[in-house]
C-alpha cells in the first residue's frame, strides 16, 4: 500500500471512529432517558411520586418530573400611529403666522408575542401541567388541551387549552428539554390510555433501541 493510499486509509479510520463516537454517545443518552421513563411510569403505575414537591395532588394523581421554568404568555405590543398632519396658518401680526393643524391617521395595534412574565418551577403529572411562581400560578389540564408546540431544543413549549383565547406555556433549561419532552408525551398517552399502554410502548421502545446499537466498522485497507 503507497504512502498516498496510507494515509487516505487512516483518515477513513479517524472518520469512521469519530462518527461512531457521536452516535454512541446519542445512543448512551437515548438509553439513560429510556431507563429514567421506565422508572418514572413504573413509580405512577404504583401511584408513586417521582420527584419531591409541595404539590397537593388530585385523587390519582401522580407527579412525575419538575424542573425550574419561565413563564410566557401572549401580550399585545404597543399601538403605532401611522398617517400625517394637515392644516392652516392664520396671520396673528406682521411677519408672524399662527399654524393650526390636526393629526388625521390610523392607530394599529401592537402585534402579539410571548412576554416572559415569572420565573418558577413547571410541574407534570399524570393529568396535567403546572406552572408555579411568586406571581402566576397556571394550569394546562390534558383533557382541555388542544395542542403544544415546542420551540429551538426541546426546551420552550407554547400550550393551547380550549377555555383560554390566549395561549401561553413555559421554558426549561436547555440540558432538561429532552426529558421535559418526552415525559410531557408519554403523560399525555398515559391520561388517555392509561399508564399501562405507556409502559408497553417503553418496552418497545427498548427492544428498538437494543437493536440500533452502534457497532464501529472500520474500513478495510485498499489492496
Amino acid at each position: 500500500m503507497g504512502f498516498f493510499a496510507n494515509l487516505k486509509h487512516k483518515r477513513a479510520q479517524k472518520d469512521a471512529r469519530k462518527q461512531f463516537e457521536l452516535e454512541q454517545a446519542n445512543w448512551d443518552a437515548d438509553h439513560a432517558l429510556l431507563e429514567k421513563m421506565e422508572t418514572v411510569f413504573t413509580n405512577a403505575s404504583n401511584g408513586i411520586d417521582s420527584v419531591q414537591n409541595f404539590l397537593v395532588n388530585e385523587k390519582g394523581e401522580v407527579v412525575l418530573f419538575s424542573a425550574p421554568a419561565i413563564f410566557h404568555e401572549t401580550r399585545r405590543g404597543p399601538s403605532q400611529f401611522v398617517g400625517g398632519s394637515s392644516g392652516v396658518s392664520i396671520p396673528v401680526v406682521a411677519g408672524i403666522r399662527f399654524r393650526v393643524g390636526a393629526m388625521r391617521g390610523t392607530s394599529l395595534p401592537g402585534a402579539d408575542s410571548q412576554a416572559d412574565l415569572d420565573q418558577g418551577n413547571v410541574i407534570v403529572t399524570t393529568t396535567r401541567i403546572l406552572f408555579v411562581g411568586p406571581m402566576y400560578t397556571k394550569e394546562w389540564e390534558f383533557s382541555k388541551l388542544l395542542g403544544a408546540s415546542a420551540l429551538n431544543d426541546d426546551s420552550d413549549y407554547i400550550f393551547n387549552v380550549s377555555n383560554r383565547q390566549k395561549s401561553s406555556g413555559v421554558r426549561v433549561e436547555a440540558h432538561q428539554g429532552a426529558e421535559f419532552n418526552r415525559v410531557l408525551a408519554l403523560a399525555i398517552t398515559a391520561a388517555e390510555a392509561g399508564v399501562g399502554a405507556v409502559l408497553a410502548e417503553l418496552k418497545n421502545i427498548r427492544k428498538q433501541l437494543t437493536t440500533s446499537k452502534p457497532m464501529l466498522e472500520l474500513p478495510s485497507p485498499p489492496a
